[in-house]
């Protein structure tokens, strides 16, 4: 299904053609006078130096020709030169009512879908999931819905940390608190218990602890990178340890996980690709790629256009050790060889835009992807308190994620009773609890992803739980309105299938009718950019012209039966877009509030 504005785009091409000039000047835009207009065309300017006629003289030719338009009801030539425009009621009525009955309201599916792999999430096992983790699960996960609401074959990776110094700083303090396990015995020959010598509460208090003690202790840390070598050779105890580690870790991630409806497809880590390695940097070497600098591998990965110094992509320390890079890079190989992607999308901070640069680079130069395979890291801006600093708990230290989603429910458990007793009802209890947890969510979510993904942002409890404003519970509140009117009105009798959308009866309604138009038009470029906040964007707007329009038009007292049942497929329409934009968003609307 076309776009709306294209299709007002082709009549307008069509105008400009029949009255001389190239159909190309028709391109139609939003109106940024809609006082004026609800769309323009400011084709006529640019026409006015190729057809040398003043751009008035080619607005009122274009005009002239559009008299008996089926899409417009107004076309005004205004100097010096532009066409306003406003749309016909019954086109646009003819619109929506194909989005309603089209599937996903009319959103093309691609001819070709892609196959697109996206890395995020990128927790540490052994560490808690705190504030710095939200982003990448957030943005991430709504990218990924995005663009399987396209039509394309998405796979999530969470991709973990589980194979670095961290491994042999558990291990070690590990063993320094409990020598006695069968792990640390190297004549140990029997079967390793199935149970983990430690809960998850344990596990991560052990590792800040060794972590701090190795930045004090050059013994400590020497004997942690032991472990770490041990682990990596293969030594049957140490990975029999680390089994459980990654056992008891994910188990935990995926509950973290699960309480912000983010879902991986791959549980996979940089443990997963270490065998690729050593094949792959004989590969580079081989090939002439890599080369000895300083002691260390390195591939160049400077380019003659380049306007600032990009160093080059080291392989292996100088010590023979592999890096980030260096998993990145077999990562890559392994992707492609087991998924053939179209399409790798990062997310991480910012701040790593040069490294990935880099790694993509080499992956390009060595072959490790094809030319047309396209590689695109979306750094995210950082989640700051009120100060303008990085987020930090009162005491000082970096929230845990899983007690910042406990204050952010625990405030919307607040204002959910505060709101039921304003409206003279008591909530039970248990409603209350699941309600707030809904929009608890909602409110973290929306709150991050209504910015560019490349902003900072202020995590504002108080603004991001407020039923008002650019917030995630203003937007369930409006689907929660919609639902409880639907509701009353099916109490009166009426059914809610085969229902008939009707013309717009006034300028509220019309302008609703004008944004559920622009749906599609939405979603396709938030796919484009990797952008949910032009979803969120979009919402907002649609959840102002609903309640605008809701305040003006008393729906549910109406007497004229047909006027209603138009009224009432209307909301219909709103509900289900709304819910369709915040299930990409990563999260649901609760039946009241």
């Amino acid at each position: 299904m076309k776009k709306l504005l294209d299709l007002i785009s082709e009549e307008m091409g069509r105008a400009f053609e029949a009255a001389g000039y190239g159909n190309e000047l028709g391109r139609a835009t939003l109106s940024n006078r809609p006082d004026l207009c609800e769309y323009q065309c400011n084709g006529a300017m640019a026409g006015a130096k190729v057809y040398k006629k003043a751009p008035i003289v080619i607005a009122q030719d274009v005009a002239a020709r559009l008299s008996e338009s089926r899409v417009f009801s107004e076309v005004n030539a205004v100097p010096p030169g532009f066409l306003n425009l406003k749309v016909k009621e019954d086109f646009l009525t003819e619109y929506i009512r194909e989005m309603a009955s089209a599937k996903k309201f009319g959103v093309n599916t691609p001819e070709n879908p892609k196959k697109i792999m996206i890395d995020y999430g990128g927790p540490n096992v052994a560490k808690p999931l705190h504030v710095g983790h939200l982003r990448s699960a957030v943005i991430g996960e709504s990218i990924k819905r995005i663009a399987r609401f396209m039509g394309h074959e998405v796979i999530g990776d969470i991709h973990m940390g589980d194979w670095g110094l961290q491994m042999g700083l558990v291990i070690y303090e590990l063993q320094q608190r409990q020598p006695q396990l069968p792990y640390f015995d190297d004549s140990f020959e029997g079967e390793y218990p199935d149970e983990a010598p430690f809960t998850i509460s344990e596990l991560e208090e052990i590792y800040p602890a060794a972590s701090a003690k190795s930045k004090e202790d050059p013994v400590y840390k020497e004997k942690a990178m032991e472990a770490t070598f041990k682990l990596q050779s293969g030594v049957r105890g140490y990975r029999a340890l680390w089994n459980h580690i990654l056992q008891v870790s994910v188990a935990d991630l995926k509950r973290n996980y699960e309480n912000l409806n983010v879902e991986f497809d791959l549980w996979k880590g940089e443990s997963d690709v270490q065998a690729l390695i050593p094949d792959m940097v004989d590969y580079m070497k081989e090939e002439g790629y890599a080369y000895i600098s300083e002691g260390a591998l390195v591939v160049d990965v400077k380019e003659e256009t380049d306007t600032k110094e990009i160093p080059p992509c080291m392989i292996l320390k100088s010590d023979g050790a592999s890096l980030y890079n260096t998993t990145d890079l077999a990562t890559i190989l392994e992707r492609m060889n087991q998924y053939h992607p179209d399409k790798i999308i990062y997310l991480t901070d910012k701040r790593q835009d040069l490294y990935f640069e880099q790694v993509f680079r080499c992956a390009r130069k060595t072959k490790l992807v094809q030319p047309e395979t396209q590689l695109l890291h979306i750094g995210f801006g950082t989640v700051n308190g009120k100060d303008g600093k990085p987020y930090k708990t009162r005491q000082g230290g970096v929230p845990r994620l899983e007690d910042l989603i406990a204050e952010i429910q625990e405030e919307m458990l607040r204002k959910i009773k505060e709101n039921s007793k304003a409206k003279g009802y008591e909530v039970e209890e248990d409603e209350a609890v699941r309600t707030s947890r809904i929009v608890g969510l909602a409110a973290i979510k929306y709150g991050d992803l209504s910015n560019q993904p490349a902003k900072d942002y202020i995590f504002d409890i108080d603004r991001f739980t407020s039923f008002e404003g650019d917030t995630g519970p203003y937007v369930l509140y409006t689907i929660v309105r919609i639902k409880s009117i639907l509701a009353k009105y099916k109490e009166q009798g009426g059914h809610l299938e085969d229902l008939t959308l009707q013309n717009a009866q006034n300028e509220s309604e019309k302008a609703l009718v004008m944004e559920l138009a622009r749906f599609n038009a939405a979603m396709e470029a938030a796919y484009e950019e990797s952008a949910p906040n032009k979803v969120c964007a979009y919402i907002y707007e649609l959840a102002n012209e609903f309640n605008r329009f809701y305040h003006e038009t008393k729906i549910i007292s109406e007497e004229d039966a047909q006027k209603k049942a138009g009224w009432i497929a209307l909301l219909v329409l709103t509900r289900d877009i709304l819910e369709a934009c915040i299930e990409v968003l990563g999260f649901k609307a609760p039946e009241r509030m």
